[in-house]
């Protein structure tokens, strides 16, 4: 992929799962990577692995956002990209969704996105442009039983993805959602998830997604080969979305198609 070399981007939730896959994706296309996060222990080993830098960061906290942009641009001299990654999820009904979780979730998960969009639009248009990816989901698309706090929390990142690219696009920044379907994660494999061929009917493709599936969508974003993409929704969720591929089970084998 062109367009990633000596870029500098930062990328939230950066000790495991997702965050660590994504920037994975982008060091080995060139990009110098920030990782962030509260697991200190866990992002050492994350950026590590991948040849970044880790430092602290409570993503509900501007000056802990303040902190840790000066940090990046201090260290590599700009900022390029960001990738808002950092997420806590729920499952719940909404009827048994406890206030202080709903309100926890959305502190990370929209408040956490809104605060980082701030932080980084004075450097990125400093920089001469950027690419913000936000970290949605497929419940951030439709309804999603069970998903109560988390599913309005991406409706509502979403939009904030839609408001900066029509705001930020005068500075040549742009600003995508990439939205997983059901990822095969340590923690959704605490909940029994299983990757694989035939695990995941609702998906037209059959299983769920890897993590590092999701991080060349955002690399792709991240890079000068998206520079007339903006505002865009990608769907990484294996035509999840796409329709209930469940039904299929009615239709005829192909050896009866012929």
């Amino acid at each position: 992929m062109s367009g990633l070399q000596g870029k500098v981007v930062i990328v939230t939730g950066g000790s495991g799962g997702l965050g660590v896959a994504t920037a994975a994706c982008l060091a080995r296309e060139g990009a110098s990577v920030v990782l962030t996060g509260r697991d200190g222990e866990e992002g050492e080993k994350a950026a590590a692995e991948v040849g970044g830098v880790f430092l602290r960061h409570d993503v509900t906290s501007e000056d802990g956002w303040r902190s840790v942009v000066e940090a990046t641009v201090d260290r590599h001299g700009r900022l390029d990209g960001l990738v808002n990654n950092a997420g806590i999820d729920t499952w719940s009904l909404i009827e048994h969704e406890t206030l202080e979780k709903f309100e926890q979730v959305m502190k990370v998960n929209l408040t956490g996105v809104f605060l980082g969009l701030k932080a980084v639009v004075g450097p990125m248009r400093r920089a001469g442009g950027g690419s913000i990816v936000n970290i949605g989901s497929a419940t951030g698309l439709s309804g999603h039983p069970m998903t109560a706090g988390y599913g309005v929390s991406k409706w509502g990142a979403r939009g904030l993805t839609k408001m900066a690219a029509v705001e930020f696009g005068r500075y040549r920044i742009r600003v995508n959602s990439v939205h997983p379907g059901l990822m095969y994660t340590p923690m959704t494999a605490a909940r029994g998830v299983q990757p694989g061929e035939g695990k995941f009917p609702p998906s037209p493709l059959g299983r769920v997604g890897l993590p590092a599936e999701v991080g060349e969508a955002v690399a792709f974003l991240i890079s000068d080969a998206a520079t007339y993409t903006t505002g865009a929704d990608i769907c990484v969720d294996g035509g999840w979305t796409a329709g209930e591929a469940g039904l299929m089970q009615h239709a005829p084998a192909p050896d009866d198609l012929d």
